[in-house]
């Protein structure tokens, strides 16, 4: 008979201890959003606005490193033409931009 009352008062005490970490479960998602996943966010918003902005003549730098001035902006679609050597010039997609060079040089 005893032997029952202590399952029960176990299984009491054990329910009680999901609650705290549930609540530690949840803080550490909110530290992970506030401290990684909005701040990435926020650089992204901020980096597809720059390249919403850019205009021809612009000295850019592209993904592969690959340097070069701005020739044509297709505003429908998201493509633009860089020259990157005289007369030589490139299709590229416009998030392939990653930097003006012109801000890097100040940096």
């Amino acid at each position: 008979m005893n032997f029952t009352f202590l399952q029960a008062d176990q299984a009491a005490q054990g329910q009680g201890s999901m609650m705290p970490m549930l609540i530690m479960l949840v803080a550490m998602f909110v530290i992970m959003y506030f401290f990684m996943i909005r701040p990435q966010k926020k650089r992204q918003k901020e980096l597809q606005q720059w390249r919403n902005s850019l205009q021809v003549g612009t000295e850019v730098v592209l993904a592969g490193g690959i340097r070069g001035k701005i020739k044509d902006l297709n505003p429908e679609k998201s493509y633009m033409i860089v020259e990157i050597a005289k007369g030589v010039n490139i299709e590229v997609d416009r998030n392939s931009v990653y930097a003006d060079m012109e801000q890097q040089m100040q940096k």
